[in-house]
């Protein structure tokens, strides 16, 4: 049977994975092509140990690489950007460690994720506060923030996953005093790299009425909607100087 050349990729991936296919196996039944098959196999799992080093830090490396190299066998590298490998792994832990006691570690993974994902993502320009000058109240009501494109925000309303990462992150010991409570996080990424912050209720909000394109008042109304003790003058100032936004659209 005579394969076009993406056939042949495809089945030849799919053996690399462990799905053999019979059109090739004159080459995959070689001695040779099961190294060549560890070894791809070996990269993905070192991607994902690379990509998610707050998860390891917290399971220590004999789970996370069992668990890598599982994950790489369902769910091979679909881009060559291997930064970029491992979006569906916070889903897949989920599936493992929800009934195990540790029902945060896929949202710490997802933190983890969304850092690979603000560190690659295209620097846009951001905000520059003198295009707000001038501008009344009517005209800031309509006006639309986008957040950037590496730019990562996430509300976790059931444990304190922003500092379980950012700890286990940096390689800090966990404070005896910590309280367990619902935390934020807001990732930015630019060309000095990813800076993290917390953030509330109802910032993560008022970003996802940005992100859906919402006007700045109604925006802002969700944000206090959310969380009535709100202070959006604050809120606003904080975001404004992470760069979290793109240049002024109006409507």
């Amino acid at each position: 049977m005579n394969l076009t050349l993406g056939q042949f990729q495809d089945a030849f991936v799919a053996s690399l994975y462990g799905n053999p296919a019979e059109e090739l196996a004159a080459l995959t039944d070689q001695p040779a092509f099961a190294v060549y098959r560890n070894t791809v196999l070996a990269g993905a799992v070192d991607a994902l140990c690379a990509n998610f080093p707050s998860v390891e830090r917290l399971v220590g490396h004999d789970w996370m690489h069992g668990a890598a190299a599982a994950y790489a066998q369902l769910s091979p590298p679909g881009d060559p950007r291997l930064i970029r490998y491992g979006a569906g792994f916070p889903e897949f832990l989920d599936e493992q460690t929800g009934a195990q006691g540790t029902p945060w570690l896929a949202d710490v993974a997802r933190l983890d994720f969304d850092w690979a994902v603000a560190f690659s993502a295209p620097v846009d320009p951001s905000l520059d506060l003198t295009e707000l000058a001038g501008m009344d109240a009517a005209d800031l009501a309509h006006c639309h923030l986008r957040p950037r494109r590496g730019v990562r925000w996430r509300w976790f309303p059931l444990h304190p996953v922003f500092s379980l990462w950012r700890h286990n992150r940096e390689g800090l010991d966990w404070p005896p005093a910590q309280p367990w409570i619902a935390e934020g996080a807001l990732l930015t990424g630019d060309a000095d790299g990813v800076s993290h912050h917390p953030l509330d209720a109802g910032g993560c909000a008022f970003l996802d009425a940005c992100a859906a394109g919402h006007a700045l008042e109604q925006a802002a109304l969700l944000a206090e909607q959310t969380q009535p003790d709100l202070d959006f003058n604050d809120l606003l100032g904080r975001l404004l100087q992470a760069r979290v936004f793109l240049p002024l659209s109006l409507a």
